[in-house]
């Protein structure tokens, strides 16, 4: 594991923040080539991502405030603190936050949904798998103690006092376990786009697959902050796998009885900025 890449003086430049970013705009730049594709303009599949991302990143840091608000309350400095600076902030607060910006972006823009969360079902599990090894190297989303032989041990001081990650103890890789899951799910989503049948058919496969692969990395899950929930059987992230599979269930119900014609590829011209 690798917390800090280097300094640039004495700022410390995270690993973790690097190849997220580097594997969001992977995945808007995948997403901005498939545009044509789904009757959509690359320039406006690229400038949504990039507002999901600074929106979606600003609401997660809210939510996290909020959702600790007492003890932010009694330490008013912390809000601005480089350790909320730097975090990702919640995960709900992210989705909250992206949701909105797709739904206001789309309506001000008059761009159908369904074939632009079809173009963004390729971006999610390229960029999410090269993020979770920012995970990996930071150390937080860790597992729970094991005996697997494919556990790890983290020895890094640093990523105890960043992410509270349990040191010498072998746990489970789950990082890993979401990092290949959600390569497996790229390339499925790839496959299938050869192949499509109806508009939301890539988004709904998706949600299906995302669905399962998450809520079953949950049971191995065991980095505190996951909201368990019914004497700590299930996390809310588990229910919100459910709410994903039912939603996905439902695009490829409808998709099959013909309610969801495939739209037509853009006809529009490339310009010196959608090339």
């Amino acid at each position: 594991m690798l917390p800090v890449l280097f300094h640039i003086g004495s700022m410390p430049v995270y690993s973790y923040g690097v190849l997220v970013a580097g594997g969001v705009l992977l995945g808007l730049w995948y997403a901005r080539l498939q545009a044509r594709k789904h009757g959509l303009h690359p320039d406006d599949v690229w400038n949504l991502g990039i507002y999901v991302v600074l929106v979606a990143l600003i609401i997660a840091k809210i939510w996290l405030v909020l959702s600790a608000w007492d003890y932010y309350r009694a330490n008013p400095r912390e809000i601005i603190s480089m350790t909320v600076i730097q975090s990702g902030g919640t995960f709900y607060g992210g989705v909250v936050g992206a949701m909105a910006t797709i739904i206001i972006y789309t309506y001000a823009k008059k761009i159908p949904i369904l074939p632009l969360l079809d173009t963004f079902a390729f971006a999610v599990p390229l960029g999410h798998s090269i993020g979770r090894l920012g995970c990996l190297l930071a150390g937080c989303c860790y597992g729970k103690p094991t005996s697997v032989p494919w556990a790890i041990t983290f020895k890094n001081e640093l990523a105890e006092q960043i992410a509270g990650t349990p040191l010498h103890t072998p746990l489970h890789p789950t990082q890993l376990y979401e990092s290949v899951a959600e390569f497996l799910n790229f390339l499925i989503i790839v496959w299938l786009a050869r192949r499509q049948r109806f508009t939301g058919q890539l988004v709904g496969t998706y949600f299906l697959l995302y669905g399962f692969e998450r809520g079953t990395i949950e049971f191995f899950r065991g980095d505190p902050g996951r909201t368990l929930m019914f004497h700590n059987s299930v996390s809310l992230m588990q229910l919100t796998s459910v709410a994903l599979i039912l939603t996905g269930a439902f695009l490829w119900w409808r998709g099959l009885r013909g309610s969801a014609p495939m739209a037509p590829m853009s006809t529009i011209a490339p310009t010196a900025a959608g090339q």
